[in-house]
């Protein structure tokens, strides 16, 4: 994991010149994505040791609240649909 707090439009370039890639930015859409991100100031990259695809499948989130984009559960069965 490698994760900055003062980011600078500097940095956001490097880190998209680095890791823009391997994220799927396409070199012709890297300033795009510089102009959006230019003024962030914090990033979190997690990188991630033998990812394995995974069916999609749909989830219930009752109860998680409406902005949850990441759900921690003990087992993925009690909120599958």
């Amino acid at each position: 994991m490698e994760q900055s707090s003062a980011l600078t439009p500097k940095r956001v370039q490097e880190l998209l010149q680095l890791y823009g890639k391997d994220d799927g930015i396409e070199k012709t859409r890297v300033e795009e994505f510089y102009q959006k991100f230019k003024h962030k100031r914090y990033c979190v990259f997690v990188f991630l040791e033998n990812p394995v695809s995974v069916r999609p499948f749909r989830i219930d989130k009752t109860g998680f609240g409406a902005l949850s984009a990441w759900i921690t559960v003990k087992d993925i069965l009690k909120i599958t649909k």
